[in-house]
C-alpha cells in the first residue's frame, strides 16, 4: 500500500478532497459513534488539514486549529482513522506530523485539545495531560488535554 500525506489550507482543498474529508468524519463521528452534532461547525475554513491517503481513499485525518479559534493555544481536532484501516495505526503518524506542523508553523510546543475520554492514554503518548474534569461534548465523554 502506497501512503501519501497531504497538508493544505482550507482554500487549497479541492471539492473532492473536502467531500472525502467530510465523508470520513461523518462515517466515524456521526454514524459509527451514533452522535448527532454539528459536524460542519465553521472552524474548517480557519484551519489547515492533514491527511493520509492510499488509492484515493483517506485513511487518517485531522484538522490543525490555529490559536484563537478553539483555544488560546493551537489545537488538533477531528482526529479520525478510517475503520477499515485502523490496524495500520496511522493515528500515531498523524499525531506526530500534526505536532511537528504546529511546532514549526506556530513556533510553540503548547497545544490544547478536547479529547474523547477513552483516548486519554493515546494522547498521553504524545505529551498531553488531562487539564479538566470529564464533560459531555455532543453526548460523548471528553476532557481537555494540554501539551507544553
Amino acid at each position: 500500500m502506497n501512503l501519501t500525506w497531504h497538508y493544505k489550507e482550507f482554500d487549497e482543498l479541492s471539492p473532492r478532497e473536502l467531500y472525502d474529508i467530510f465523508h470520513l468524519r461523518m462515517m466515524v463521528f456521526v454514524v459509527e459513534q451514533n452522535c448527532v452534532y454539528n459536524e460542519v461547525d465553521g472552524k474548517d475554513v480557519k484551519c489547515s488539514h492533514l491527511w493520509c491517503e492510499a488509492d484515493g481513499k483517506i485513511l487518517a485525518y485531522c484538522r490543525i486549529v490555529p490559536p484563537g479559534v478553539s483555544y488560546e493555544e493551537p489545537s488538533i481536532g477531528r482526529v479520525v482513522s478510517h475503520p477499515e484501516f485502523r490496524h495500520l495505526k496511522l493515528g500515531h503518524s498523524l499525531m506526530r506530523n500534526a505536532i511537528q506542523i504546529i511546532e514549526n508553523h506556530f513556533e510553540t510546543n503548547s497545544i490544547k485539545i478536547s479529547a474523547q475520554s477513552y483516548l486519554k492514554n493515546f494522547y498521553a503518548q504524545y505529551g498531553f495531560v488531562q487539564t479538566s474534569e470529564e464533560y459531555l461534548e455532543d453526548n460523548l465523554p471528553h476532557m481537555e488535554m494540554s501539551r507544553t
